[in-house]
């Protein structure tokens, strides 16, 4: 089994400051780094670390080789990423207060020049009962979902960042949504459909410190968020969702999953940087809340 992530490849630059800025204001770092990130790249190291094998599909600019080379040494299949020579790379700009919340500006660069044969490579090569995994900081997903439904996989959508319409576009095709509670409200706002009755078959619905909701042929169950102090919660959601879909694809019941990646999720806001630290299996199994 594999899990094929069409997914965002992005350099993150984070701005340590005293408080999230304000419209108009100007403040001062206190400190800054550079780090391996986009959403895409997150779930994909995620997913590898918690051991499933993980295919990355997606593109780099002619500034972003290092980002490849560093998904590779953390044991992501890196065959599908495009090296595109005449394109910037995706960016991030990551502003983290002293609380740990953060505020996030998105450079789409080569994540939005994703070649479709990549696309189309890569899928060819899937066998059935595999998982497509998408986000919503690249181009095709409706096709890339299309196309793998009929080849037979399980094709999960995190939706995120959040657009109303890019989720409608490939909700037909979703075996698994996964989104925070403030985005369920405005999809059903949306779509007049409540996250139950979307024809998903699993929907996982984040609520932060209060947990994760688990919504399954019309049963709901809540899971408690693990009780730690964050540091940084950038990422935090990509780990969890590569979890849940890693223990998935290795065979473990979704509860099973969900609980795993609460772990995993717990322990990374306890940390601060993105794809460059997120826990491993060994890591989130000793790890004590």
């Amino acid at each position: 089994m594999a899990i094929y992530n069409l997914g965002s490849i992005n350099a993150d630059f984070f701005y340590h400051v005293p408080h999230l800025p304000g419209p108009g204001e100007t403040l001062a770092a206190t400190k800054l780094t550079r780090g391996l990130g986009g959403k895409g790249a997150n779930m994909s190291v995620a997913a590898a670390r918690a051991g499933a094998h993980t295919v990355h599909v997606g593109a780099v600019g002619h500034d972003g080789h290092w980002a490849a080379d560093r998904m590779m040494e953390f044991g992501v299949d890196t065959r599908h990423i495009s090296k595109l020579p005449d394109t910037p790379n995706g960016q991030a700009h990551i502003y983290v207060d002293a609380g740990g919340e953060n505020s996030i500006v998105l450079f789409q660069g080569a994540n939005h020049q994703i070649p479709a044969e990549t696309i189309s490579a890569a899928l060819s090569e899937a066998s059935t009962g595999d998982t497509l995994l998408m986000q919503n900081e690249t181009k095709d997903q409706p096709e890339a979902a299309k196309i793998a439904r009929e080849l037979g996989l399980y094709v999960a959508y995190a939706a995120a960042p959040f657009e109303a319409e890019a989720v409608e576009a490939v909700l037909p095709h979703l075996d698994f949504l996964i989104l925070n509670e403030v985005e369920a409200e405005q999809l059903e706002e949306a779509t007049g459909k409540s996250p139950d009755v979307l024809g998903v078959t699993d929907v996982i619905i984040t609520l932060g410190a209060k947990g994760a909701r688990w919504l399954h042929e019309g049963q709901s169950r809540d899971f408690p968020a693990m009780p730690v102090t964050p540091v940084d919660t950038t990422g935090a959601g990509d780990t969890f969702t590569g979890y849940v879909l890693a223990a998935r694809d290795r065979g473990l019941p979704m509860e099973q999953a969900i609980a795993l990646a609460m772990r995993a999720g717990a322990l990374m806001v306890t940390r601060q940087g993105t794809a460059d630290v997120i826990p491993d299996l060994k890591e989130v199994d000793e790890a004590r809340f």
